[in-house]
């Protein structure tokens, strides 16, 4: 491998960095991304299920938000409900959007960084191949013919060329896969988050005291 690296010259080291940072996010990705991490099977029915008969309160409020990412939107609906007496459905709804909009920033983390490798490696790939044309070139004799020229600045010129090329394609290629794979992991979990805080919310906004009030009130006229 040391051979190959040398092989190549020093336009494959941007090259190795960005392979190794790129391994990095995709390891990093997996680990946070996993589902029990994100939407863990049954949180929501058993959220659902302490609150019937009132809002829990903040120790249960904080051992759901610290559960799970799923678990920090739910219990932000719990927490509005919590801190304000006079808590509408809205702000209620409010809350967790918020709550939401923090979590999907975080499952989006690195993602763009991994879709610049992939798309950067390619390029770096391409300067290499340009620089070591400019090797091939530069080793000719004065009169334009490669037979007079120097062999090993030709060999290293070609060398630098090839592994280079290959290098950033074999980069590019799985930083553009697991981006795309990770994209979509990401839109799902997005998608089950929204879906769950609707039917979270429905299931909470009777229990908003301010929007009880308003009910009150407006049956009383």
């Amino acid at each position: 491998m040391i051979s190959i690296i040398q092989a190549a010259g020093w336009p494959i080291w941007p090259l190795v960095i960005c392979s190794i940072v790129g391994l990095a996010l995709i390891v990093e990705r997996f680990v946070q991304l996993k589902r029990r991490r994100i939407v863990p099977v049954k949180v929501l029915d058993e959220a659902i299920s302490i609150s019937r008969g009132g809002v829990p309160g903040t120790d249960i409020v904080a051992q759901l938000e610290s559960h799970s990412a799923l678990g920090e939107v739910l219990a932000a609906g719990w927490r509005a409900i919590n801190s304000n007496p006079r808590c509408t459905e809205g702000e209620m709804r409010d809350a967790m959007q918020t709550a939401g909009r923090k979590v999907a920033h975080r499952l989006e983390r690195y993602l763009p960084a991994l879709a610049t490798i992939a798309s950067a490696a390619p390029l770096l790939g391409l300067l290499g191949t340009v620089i070591g044309m400019i090797e091939i070139f530069g080793s000719q004799a004065p009169s334009g013919s490669l037979s007079g020229g120097n062999p090993a600045q030709l060999a290293h010129g070609i060398s630098v060329a090839l592994y280079n090329t290959a290098f950033g394609l074999i980069i590019a290629i799985p930083a553009l896969i697991f981006w795309r794979y990770f994209r979509a992991r990401v839109d799902g979990y997005l998608l089950a988050l929204e879906l769950s805080a609707e039917r979270f919310a429905q299931h909470l906004a009777p229990l908003c005291p301010g929007t009880a009030n308003r009910f009150r009130a407006g049956a009383g006229q």
